[in-house]
């Protein structure tokens, strides 16, 4: 695995723990350990920047969907500062997976996102 290749796939680790931190402090430092204190989150339900805000969106999801967890769906592509990389949202006690995505993220130097621009792929109706 190349020093790049590391890069990404460590931005998207963190990005995980971000979405799948369940108490706000943890939310908090898991936003903060992955963005840039300018970064941004943009999907079709939400248009977000700085912690506060993707954090909220974050806690958001874990409401509408109690008990699920993401995941990741294949392996991560990068290029130059930017990767993509496919997501399951996956019910814990049943195992199925009924949102999925895809998302491309933007990395400062530090190796810290400065943008997603997230992308649906499979969503339930009423979602």
């Amino acid at each position: 695995m190349s020093a790049n290749t590391d890069r990404y796939e460590i931005a998207v680790a963190r990005y995980f723990e971000a979405w799948n931190a369940a108490e706000p402090e943890e939310l908090a430092k898991a936003v903060a350990a992955a963005w840039t204190a300018d970064g941004s989150y943009t999907d079709p339900l939400a248009e977000v920047g700085g912690h506060e805000q993707i954090a909220a969106v974050i806690a958001a999801a874990h409401e509408q969907f109690p008990g699920f967890a993401f995941r990741p769906a294949g392996a991560v592509d990068g290029h130059h500062d930017t990767a993509r990389f496919s997501w399951e949202l996956v019910n814990e006690s049943d195992g199925s997976a009924p949102v999925a995505g895809f998302d491309v993220i933007t990395l400062d130097a530090d190796g810290r996102i400065r943008s997603v621009l997230g992308f649906l792929d499979r969503v339930p109706a009423g979602a």
